[in-house]
């Protein structure tokens, strides 16, 4: 039986609590909470190797290949998981100590466009 498939049970699904799957932590390390791993916060890939020290469990991996096609949103990595985002963001925390993957923040309210500038903008296109 591999590994990955250890803590399955055929009808009751994953039964390893989610503290077991972060080794008992609660928290993502400091160097993770400083990137600011908000639910709309986007995970990518660095495109670096796992460093020999890297312990890397089946939830990281499928982590890492959940981010390998395109950056993701935090809230959407935890919904293709089925893990609950506490959970992601310690293994997300993990793999940014590692040099796996980067976490972008959300833009800021000030960066997005407001609703009349894009009224104007639908306007003059229908103009033209």
């Amino acid at each position: 039986m591999s590994r990955e498939h250890e803590w399955v049970d055929e009808e009751a699904g994953p039964v390893v609590r989610p503290y077991a799957v972060t080794r008992g932590r609660t928290r993502p390390a400091a160097k993770a909470l400083s990137t600011g791993l908000d639910l709309l916060a986007t995970v990518s890939l660095t495109g670096r190797p796992a460093p020999a020290k890297a312990e890397l469990g089946v939830q990281h991996r499928r982590l890492l290949s959940c981010v390998a096609r395109h950056a993701t949103p935090v809230a959407e990595v935890a919904g293709e998981l089925d893990l609950p985002v506490a959970v992601v963001r310690v293994l997300i925390g993990d793999l940014i100590d590692y040099d796996l993957v980067t976490v972008k923040a959300p833009r800021s309210k000030a960066a997005t466009p407001t609703e009349s500038l894009l009224r104007e903008v639908i306007s003059g296109l229908r103009a033209l």
